[in-house]
Formats: C-alpha cells, sequence, structure tokens
C-alpha cells in the first residue's frame, strides 16, 4: 500500500490525494482505506505518485543482457522500454550472428519467439517490447550493398517481418541515416510499411537526415504514412547543425498539417542539445557500403582515404559545425582510450595534426567503432520540441550499470538523466509545461503509442509500475562531463508491483516482463 501521496494518474488531469492498494503487480485499490492485516506500507505523503515511465525510444535490447538490473533506467523512474529503434533490433537474426555475440549477451536466440524466450531465462528489473529494426532484415537478406532489392529479396523481407510481428513485435523501425538504411528507396520502406499497417503496428523512423535536408526527410517519413496509412513516429525530432536550425519550426509545421489531415503521426524528443552515434555516420553513403571492414579496406588505399578526408571536412563545417562539437564518447580499441571525453580538435592538437586527419586515424585505429557525443542543437528549438502536444519524451538512451564495459565509455547523459531533467529542469524551473503535462508525455502518451493497454496509467486493473518521487528536489545530475551519475529526488519505483527501488537504493528484484504486441497472445 502506497499512503498518502499525491496521485497522477498519467492522462494529464490534476491530481487526486489518495492511497493505493497493489495485490499481485496490479492496482487493486484506489481512495482512503486501512491496509490489510500484514500489508505493507509505504508513506508518500508530500510525494508524487505517477505511473512508471515508459521510454519511447531506446537501444537496450541488447545491453538489457549485460546491465539487466538497468540502473541507469530505474534510478530515474522508467519502467517499460520501447527497443529495437533506429533500424537495428536484436532480433531477428542469422543463426551465424549467434555464436558471434553470445558471449557479449550471454544469451542465444534467432527470431523474435527465441529472443524473448532469452529475455524471460535472463530476467530483468523492468518490462521491454521490441520494434524489428528495417536495416537488421535488410542486412540479413541483401547484405550492407548500395542497390535496390529484387522482387525476391524484397518478398523475403517481407516475410521475415511478418513472422517478427506475429511473434509479438510492435513494429517496424528505419535507421535511413546509417547502412544498409541508407541505401534504401522510399518504396522498399513503403512496402513493408503496409505490412506493418495490416497488423496496427507502429512505423518508427530515424529519418534520412536531421540536418542539411531535414525537411526533405520529413516529408518522404510523412509520405510513407500517407501511402500505406501505417502509424508513424517521428524518432528523436530535431535540427541539428547551426545552419540548419531555422528550418526546425517548418518540421514542426509540416507534421502538425500531415495531423489535421488525418495522419496517425507523432514524435518524440529527448531533453538535450546534443545528440549522440557513431563516428562512421559523418562518412558519405559511398565509404560506408559494405560496413566496417570495407571501410578499412578504403582507408588503406589512398586515393579512397584522401577523398574521405576532403569529404568528412565539408560534412562537418556544413552539419554538426565545427570539430570541437565533436566529443569521443567510447573507442573499440584499448589503446585509444585516452581520447574518450575528448573533442576532435583536443585529439588531433594532442597528435599534431589536423582534425580530419585525426578523425579518419581514429576510425582505422578502432576498427570502425567508434561513438561520439555531437553538440549541435539550440536550446530555444528543444525547448519547443518537447513542448509541442504532439511530441512525447524519448530518451534515445539504454539500460545500463556501474559495471564491465559501461567504466570505459563517457555516454551521453540521456541514459541517466532523460526523465529527472524534464522534471527537473524543464518543468519545474522552466515551466516549459505543468507537471501532469510532462507526466503524460512520459507515460500515457508513449503507451499508447506502443498499445500497451496496462501500462503508463494509474487505474484499477492496471499493472503496477509506479514511480514515488519528490517534485520539489527531483533532479538530473548526470552531466557531459559525468554522464554516469543518478538522478535524485526518486524514492520508490514499483515493476509489476514488486519495488526495484526502496528509498532510493536499489533493491536488486527483476520483476520485468517482456511485452509482445497484444496479437500474438
Amino acid at each position: 500500500m502506497l499512503r498518502g501521496g499525491e496521485v497522477h494518474d498519467g492522462l494529464g488531469g490534476a491530481p487526486l490525494r489518495v492511497d493505493l492498494g497493489v495485490r499481485e503487480g496490479r492496482i487493486v485499490k484506489l481512495g482512503r482505506f486501512e491496509p490489510p492485516r500484514g500489508a505493507r506500507v509505504l508513506d508518500v505523503a508530500g510525494l508524487v505518485v505517477a505511473p512508471g515511465f515508459v521510454d519511447i525510444h531506446t537501444h537496450s535490447d541488447r545491453s538489457i543482457f549485460e546491465w539487466p538490473s538497468a540502473e541507469s533506467r530505474v534510478l530515474q523512474g522508467c519502467t517499460t522500454e520501447i527497443t529495437g529503434n533506429c533500424g537495428s533490433s536484436a532480433a531477428p537474426r542469422e543463426a551465424a550472428q549467434v555464436g558471434e555475440e553470445q558471449d557479449a549477451v550471454r544469451a542465444a536466440w534467432t527470431d523474435v519467439r527465441s529472443y524473448a524466450e532469452a529475455w524471460r531465462a535472463n530476467r530483468a528489473a523492468l518490462n521491454q517490447a521490441l520494434l524489428v529494426g528495417h536495416g537488421t532484415l535488410r542486412s540479413a537478406v541483401i547484405g550492407d550493398e548500395d542497390r535496390a532489392a529484387s522482387g525476391t529479396e524484397l518478398a523475403e523481407m517481407g516475410r521475415r517481418l511478418d513472422l517478427a510481428l506475429e511473434q509479438g513485435a510492435i513494429g517496424l523501425s528505419t535507421g535511413l541515416e546509417y547502412v544498409p538504411g541508407i541505401y534504401t528507396p522510399s518504396d522498399e520502406i513503403e512496402f513493408l510499411a503496409r505490412r506493418v499497417a495490416r497488423q496496427g503496428g507502429l512505423y518508427a523512423s530515424h529519418m534520412r537526415s536531421e540536418e542539411e535536408h531535414l525537411l526533405d526527410a520529413v516529408r518522404e517519413t510523412l509520405d510513407v504514412g500517407r501511402r500505406t496509412g501505417v502509424r508513424v513516429q517521428v524518432s528523436h525530432l530535431k535540427a541539428a547543425g547551426r545552419p540548419h536550425w531555422g528550418s526546425q519550426e517548418e518540421a514542426i509545421g509540416m507534421i502538425e498539417s500531415a495531423r489535421a489531415e488525418g495522419l496517425d503521426v507523432m514524435a518524440d524528443a529527448y531533453p538535450y542539445t546534443a545528440y549522440s552515434t557513431t563516428l562512421t555516420i559523418l562518412l558519405e553513403p559511398w565509404s560506408r557500403e559494405g560496413g566496417s571492414e570495407k571501410i578499412l579496406a578504403r582507408l588503406a588505399q589512398p586515393e579512397a582515404r584522401a577523398r574521405m578526408q576532403a569529404e568528412i571536412a565539408g560534412h562537418v563545417a556544413r552539419d554538426p559545425g565545427a570539430f570541437d562539437a565533436i566529443v569521443v564518447s567510447s573507442v573499440g580499441s584499448p589503446k585509444l582510450q585516452d581520447c574518450v571525453g575528448k573533442n576532435l580538435e583536443e585529439i588531433a592538437a594532442a597528435w599534431g595534426v589536423d582534425p580530419s586527419t585525426a578523425y579518419l586515424r581514429l576510425l582505422e585505429e578502432s576498427f570502425a567503432d567508434v561513438g561520439y557525443v555531437g553538440h549541435a542543437m539550440s536550446e530555444e528549438n528543444v525547448a519547443r520540441v518537447l513542448a509541442h502536444p504532439l511530441v512525447m519524451i524519448g530518451s534515445d538512451g539504454r539500460s545500463m550499470a556501474h559495471s564491465g564495459r559501461a567504466l570505459e565509455q563517457k555516454p551521453h547523459p540521456r541514459s541517466w538523466g532523460t526523465f529527472a531533467r524534464v522534471l527537473g529542469h524543464y518543468c519545474r524551473e522552466k515551466r516549459l509545461f505543468d507537471l501532469p503535462t510532462a507526466l503524460r508525455k512520459m507515460t500515457s502518451m508513449p503507451a499508447e503509442r506502443a498499445r500497451l493497454a496496462d501500462r503508463g496509467r494509474i487505474g484499477l486493473g492496471l499493472a503496477a509500475d509506479l514511480v514515488v518521487f519528490d517534485p520539489r528536489t527531483v533532479a538530473d545530475r548526470a552531466t557531459f562531463d559525468e554522464p554516469q551519475r543518478p538522478a535524485q529526488g526518486f524514492a520508490h519505483v514499483l515493476v509489476n508491483g514488486e519495488a526495484v527501488l526502496l528509498n532510493g537504493s536499489p533493491t536488486a528484484a527483476r520483476p520485468g516482463r517482456w511485452l509482445g504486441a497484444a496479437r500474438a497472445g
């Protein structure tokens, strides 16, 4: 029983001062009542009780096996994640990949059903649902090649997608700035989106551009919805790169107009002026074809290397704006560990070379495996997007903990701070929206988008995914310099009725569930 809290139902209405009873993972009582004999009572007077936060956009489908305690999420009130975003999902995968990846994640699977079984066997602190990555499907069928799919290949991708949806995936994601999504024509996306639409699934797109060609990318994404009837989710809506900040308002206007026409389109965003991705995304499409091995082979060819160097200097000047806006967050080689946390200008100065040369050397010596944080958005645009009624909160982060590989990285602080930052910085301090609205963007909106019928709201009979926090002190503590600091102000978090955070401390409980789409039974 949670007694005396300010209970928000997640739908955006006024809170109620009521008690809340939980039994067998469900909410069974709301109102003023005495606790049953032997019941555990948490006194939450003066605190907010809300539905557990539903993160609509994460990349935890592999990391959850390494860090099932999910401390980065639990410590900021997140109880459910939607994974498999940006065109890449842990499942389905080829049998040959199982041996390659099994040691890293300590689990084996091939299709979505066996992934779910592995997930349940591993057990986790929170719930997860899975989107199927278009890039995952395309790589398996075609490879990382710059060409259109043949009729046979397209049919095979469709067959694999149908099976994944039947086995419980909630939709399809694309990553059209990444290999192989970057080589994909719109008609291929539409072919697959029609299959998703027939199943009532969600189409979430990391669009083809978030910089120079943002408006074209928004137009393409909306057209997919118009031509197929699929429900559209614009992933991490932003205008990146100072020259493109002025496009943000028009991009929002295009989404508003499409919604007014009847298209079921919404978006998500995170509360930061920096993004994070892999360093290879700054290369032109020709040099990325074939993946990491082919990139490294081109770097060994003088003519190709010279062309890549010239192009990267132009790309950085045009989009992120400067090499000092690109900060290395992870490297694929231990000998480059001292580069983590430094920007490309600093690395270049230390090596005595120009930044574009340093960029190529980083790729070469890290086996084309370098992550970075890019400081490229304006604070005004971030606030404008977050406040929009069609936008919900999605971290673009992942479940992790203070152990293993996480200790060697300097990731984006969004994995540890997104929800706390919305509540503290944007809601309480900047008054961008009121608390009921902030909570709705993190609970019922994403739950409804993912069609998770019993999550994201407080009501009788619904799943007891709950977060209790102090609205006066809740705040993010993760920074770009110290990105793995836990949030403050969170007292308790319950997942399926069991405490995963109690009196501010993780309990090590792992009551999370894999949430397959309803059609999968």
